[in-house]
């Protein structure tokens, strides 16, 4: 009698489960008819987000912007890159001028709350930094009581600095540009004692711009949390799940071993996990509307997280940035994907 009982309501389960496919979303739709995913990136920015003279773009964002596309339109290469002010990136996301950012975008609870935007994954953990000459001799962001201070408008750089000056008594004296070109050459110009952002935006400023990168320093101090989150429009839940689980499925990727190396290996691998994870079974593409094989064609042409990484903020980038709160959980870190499955 239970198992007569229980039977229909396990059948119904897994048919609410299960489902049909989903249809593309209007993100997923829009992008397709113009042949493009639109990408909000930072400016000029080495690591992160930069374009050379043929128009060509590399970058750990650009990077995960590429990742995204090939999960929604099945190319790496259908992506168009929007570099935008940190105080124009909302309201080009929410005008439809671009479909993601991934600017260095802080995940606060006033931005999830108020702007209507979503804030699907947090891609980087970082926090607020400053870099000194060092000549000046200074070791600790407690030594720059009365400093003047570069900082760029709009961020949340710009309100913490203020916080921390009030809060720490240290009277620093802000000097706030709209534009980060501007920004970098008053600084490297000695227009101020200090420059602050995210500790990754000064490694990648000091290595880019710096005619001696050695006469700086950035202090070991931070002085606040920094999540850097994809941010996408809240009338598109289904897109944002495809933006969330890029991300998370690179770093299990990266978890399991999987790379743009042995991806195939993977692939045709007797282990079900990895096989169900690379989509020779089906079913992880089927919620999202998309392929089943989009991990497995996200390492195969772009790489898993940790090589995308590596390669533009880690040991084989200029910058060289340690993955500190970066690293995999099971490394010490903080980056952690929910199972995928």
């Amino acid at each position: 009698m239970r198992r007569t009982t229980l039977a229909p309501v396990f059948a119904f389960a897994l048919i609410c489960i299960s489902g049909p496919p989903l249809m593309a979303g209007p993100v997923v739709e829009a992008a397709k008819a113009r042949g493009s995913l639109n990408c909000g990136v930072g400016g000029d920015t080495a690591g992160f987000s930069r374009s050379t003279a043929d128009g060509n773009w590399t970058g750990f964002a650009v990077d995960l912007c590429r990742a995204i596309a090939v999960a929604a339109l099945d190319s790496p290469t259908k992506v168009k890159f929007v570099a935008l002010p940190a105080d124009r990136r909302f309201a080009a996301l929410q005008a439809g001028e671009v479909d993601v950012l991934l600017s260095g975008t802080t995940l606060t609870m006033a931005r999830d709350t108020q702007l209507g935007l979503d804030f699907p994954v947090v891609y980087l953990y970082d926090g607020q930094g400053f870099m000194v000459p060092r000549k000046l001799g200074k070791r600790s962001v407690k030594e720059l009581a009365g400093a003047s201070v570069c900082v760029t408008k709009g961020t949340t750089s710009e309100r913490q600095l203020n916080d921390y000056s009030n809060l720490n008594k240290m009277a620093f004296k802000p000097v706030v540009f709209e534009k980060v070109e501007d920004l970098r050459a008053a600084f490297f110009g000695g227009r101020c004692d200090a420059l602050t952002a995210d500790a990754t935006n000064l490694y990648a400023t000091r290595a880019a711009y710096a005619a001696n990168p050695g006469d700086y320093i950035i202090l070991p101090q931070t002085i606040s949390k920094e999540p850097l989150a994809t941010v996408v429009r809240g009338n598109d839940p289904q897109f944002g799940k495809i933006v969330r689980w890029v991300i998370y499925g690179m770093l299990q990727a990266e978890e399991d071993g999987i790379t743009s190396k042995n991806v195939d290996q993977a692939l045709a691998s007797d282990n079900p996990d990895a096989r169900r994870l690379m989509g020779a079974t089906s079913g992880l593409g089927k919620g999202m509307g998309i392929d089943d094989r989009w991990l497995y064609n996200i390492v195969k042409q772009v790489g898993n997280y940790g090589e995308v990484y590596d390669r533009n903020l880690g040991a084989g980038s200029q910058l060289k940035i340690p993955r500190g709160p970066n690293a995999l959980w099971s490394q010490g870190g903080m980056q952690y994907s929910p199972p995928v499955r």
